[in-house]
Formats: C-alpha cells, structure tokens, sequence
C-alpha cells in the first residue's frame, strides 16, 4: 500500500469519525433542548400547582372547615377520583445515535470496512482530497493565508534607503578594487595576497617534514622545491615537447591547459583520473587532448587507500605551484582560478588585432598572471561589499525597523537583503567594468586583467536568484514547508 493510499484512508476514517461527533454533538443538542421543555413544563406545573393550592387553602379557612382524619384512613384511595385513562406522550421520541462496531475485531482493514459500511448508511461522500473535507471554511481560510505568508516565496520590499546603503557598499566595494587591486602583481592588495601565499606554501611545507631554507637560498623557493620532489605526479607536462608537439604549450601556461591543475572539483576528477590510467588531460582549441604517461602508481593496498593518496598527491601538487615554480625569478605562473579554466573551452569569437578566440584571450590573461593569487586579491572587495551590505541590513533592521535581534540575523533567503546585495554587487561590477573599459583602451586582453571575474561571478550567482524568486513570486516554497514539517515532527517525537 502506498503512502498515499493509506494518508487517504486515514483521512477518510477521520470523516466518518467527524460525521459521528457531529452526530453525538447534535443528539446531545435534542437531549438538552428535551430537558429543557421538561424543566418549563416542570416549572409552570408547579406554578399551577402552588395556585391550585393557595386558592384551595383560602376556601378551607374562609369556610372554616375542619378535616379529621384518623391514622387508618390516611393511606385510603378514594377510587372516585383515580384517573381511569392512560395518559398519552405527545412528544418526539429522541433517534438512535449510528455507530461503528468492532465486535471484538481490533484490525486496522476491519476498521476501514466498518468506515465504509457507516459512510454508505449515512450517505457520507468522499470527495477528491479528504483533507480538505475535514476542514471548515474558516479552518480552509486560516491554512491558505498562513501558506501564504509563511510557506511561501515572496518578492523584495525595500525601499529607497536600501537601495542607497546597497549602492553606498557596492560603491565603497568598486573604489577599494580600482584603487587597490589593479592589474596583476600590481596592487597593493596583490601584493598582500602573494604574500599570504607564500607564507601559507611555507606553512605547508612544514607540515610535511620541511627542514628549512639552506643557508642564503630563498624560503619560499626551497619550500616549493621540496613539495614538488614530495608531490610527484604524472600529468606535470612543461611545455609542448613533453606532450610530443601535439599541441603549443608553454612553462607560463601549463597549469591552465592540464585540467588537474584547477582547484575545484573539475581538477581534482582529472587528476585522480590521470594517477590511475597514467595519463594527462589538456586543453587546447576548445577540445581536450589526452596524453599517454609513463606508468604511475599510486600507494596504497586498496582502493581507498589509492584514492586517498590520489587525492592528497593533487593537493600537495597545488600548494607546490600555487606560488609559482621553484625555477622562476619573477612572480612566476601560480594555477588558476576554479573553474577559469573552463574558458577555453569557449573558442568562439575574433578579438583583438589578431583575430583571437576568447579561448586563447583567456590563456593569454592567464599567462600574465591572472592567477589565484590575483582571484584572491580580487574576492577583498567583493568580500567587503558584502560584509558591508550585510552588516548595514541588520543595523537597519534592528534600530529603524526596531526588530529584535532575532529577527535580524542576515539570512540570504531574506528577499530584502537578496536584493540589496543584487544592488551592492551591481554597483560594484559597473564601476569596476567603467574603469577596465577606460584603462584598457579597447584592448581584450587589457579589459579582462582589468576586470574583477569573482565580482561578476558573485553578481552572476545573485542575479540568477533575483531571476528565480521573481518567477516563484507567490508559489508554495516546498523546502520550507519541508523544514516545518520535520520542526514539527522532531518536536512530537521529543514530547512523547
């Protein structure tokens, strides 16, 4: 039986269960009403009664008549005055109440088949949704507007001092990346988040049993050197003599043409797909290139543990380029940001004075330095216009709107603070996209090392949110009435 079948069967018994209280509370009602006609009848009775007695009592002293009556013929019957006929109820006899019985069967299926025997003698008709059946209209009423104002998906009301603290944020957001982040290797916070990036390769390398710099080499350089020689893998190609010449690829752009070398999931699949088939996945023309490898193993006596070495060999590998190569003088190629590397595969296009793709645009911003360092310099503003937008909602909402406290926590399924964020991130993007279109003169390649891609992309995700709850704009909020339910559930199961 499914789950359905028995919620209706369930409901249906309820019904029937209904049209029985209804019936007791009815009868209950005739009982009452009979009792109380039997009460008036009483009450006017006795009236006449205590007349017929006071006016019998006036006629006995004003005719001074004197009764005496011996015991003996207290208890006598004068049959004379014996009422000879029976007196005839005029009344409505009460009916018998219907009612469901089990004879000693205990059963659920035999309940049912009591239920369905009572509803076909009352005529008792089961409509399409029985639940619906077992409320009142008022009941109906009351459940519609609380769906509607608590289980359901509602549009953004801010008004006009929302949306000037969101595009103060965002602004403050915009002026922070132009002024401090810039082109690569460039600004100052850049320069801070190489740093932090070194510091962490370091730290890193300590945990694994790094002794230190030899005396007079650079720290950072010994550390990622002795992470590569730990972190060995197979899919660490150079340039395109060590692919055979299949393709062009160079020490500047490799890390973005192997696919293990992306931070995110895409780069962790490849690089447990590269470790156990020893090969190499790349990138290039919009189409990835597999490349046969010298046989690699990985340690571990089973699959999990292979799996796990896999997966730590990957990690190890990107804290070892993270920083640029041990070889480099500069800055160095670090890896790139999650997921940028999927911008190859967009080979569409003819910019700039060559006719490139936006494919080889993207590798070409990657070779000067368009790298995670630089994503995390660029995710500083971003980060503060949220920080900022976030914190100026709850000040709001606390002392303007004069909530309390636990009202104010800044949730991002608020629709309020959803659109305002849209707003903050907005106004970020178009100053940061005015002054990459100012400063890069026209030049691709200058735009898009000018441009904030984690800003886009945080506007991106935002908009895409705004775009859903205008189209769920009124509709039943499923994960809502999910998350009630199991409150609700977990609350019973804990009072029983």
């Amino acid at each position: 039986m499914s789950i359905k079948n028995a919620s209706t069967e369930q409901a249906q018994a309820m019904l029937v269960q209904k049209h029985q209280l209804n019936t007791a509370l009815n009868h209950v009602g005739l009982v009452n009403g009979a009792l109380q006609s039997l009460q008036v009848t009483q009450a006017q009775s006795r009236q006449h009664l205590e007349l017929l007695m006071l006016e019998a009592e006036t006629l006995v002293e004003g005719n001074q008549v004197i009764f005496e009556v011996d015991d003996d013929d207290a208890l006598l019957v004068e049959s004379s005055y014996a009422v000879q006929e029976n007196i005839v109820s005029v009344g409505t006899p009460l009916p018998n109440l219907d009612f469901i019985d089990m004879k000693g069967k205990s059963d659920w299926s035999g309940y049912l088949d009591q239920v369905a025997s009572y509803a076909q003698r009352r005529r008792i008709e089961f409509g399409h949704d029985p639940f619906r059946d077992l409320m009142s209209a008022s009941q109906r009423i009351a459940l519609e507007r609380r769906i509607r104002d608590e289980f359901s998906y509602k549009g953004a009301q801010c008004d006009k001092y929302d949306y000037m603290i969101a595009g103060t944020c965002g602004l403050i957001g915009g002026l922070v990346d132009v002024l401090f982040v810039g082109l690569p290797g460039q600004g100052a916070l850049t320069h801070f988040t190489d740093e932090m990036t070194d510091n962490a390769v370091r730290r890193f390398a300590a945990w694994n049993g790094w002794q230190g710099p030899n005396k007079g080499s650079d720290p950072v350089t010994s550390a990622i050197g002795f992470l590569e020689r730990k972190y060995k893998v197979n899919y660490d190609h150079r340039h395109g003599g060590d692919v055979g010449g299949l393709f062009k690829m160079s020490t500047r752009n490799h890390h973005i043409k192997s696919l293990a070398h992306s931070p995110d999931l895409v780069g962790l699949f490849f690089s447990i797909l590269d470790q156990f088939t020893s090969s190499a996945h790349f990138v290039d023309g919009g189409r990835i290139i597999s490349v046969d490898t010298e046989t690699f193993e990985l340690k571990g006596s089973n699959l999990v543990a292979k799996l796990f070495c896999g997966c730590m060999n990957w990690l190890g590998h990107l804290f070892s380029d993270v920083a640029g190569s041990s070889g480099a003088k500069t800055r160095g190629s670090g890896i790139p940001i999650p997921f940028y590397s999927l911008l190859q595969f967009i080979n569409l296009g003819e910019f700039g004075q060559h006719r490139q793709t936006f494919a080889t645009i993207a590798v070409q911003v990657f070779e000067k330095g368009y790298d995670l360092r630089h994503g995390l310099a660029m995710a500083i503003p971003v980060m503060l216009s949220e920080m900022l937008t976030r914190v100026m909602w709850v000040v709001k909402q606390r002392f303007y709107h004069e909530k309390e406290w636990a009202e104010c926590i800044p949730s991002a399924t608020n629709p309020e603070l959803q659109r305002m964020l849209l707003m903050a991130h907005g106004t970020l993007c178009v100053v940061d996209g005015a002054d990459a279109a100012i400063r890069s003169g026209g030049d691709m390649i200058q735009f898009m090392l000018r441009s904030n891609l984690i800003a886009w992309a945080r506007f991106g995700t935002l908009a895409l949110k705004e775009l859903n709850s205008w189209y769920q704009d009124g509709r039943l909020d499923i994960k809502a009435v999910d998350t009630y339910l199991d409150a609700e559930y977990e609350r019973l199961v804990a009072s029983a």
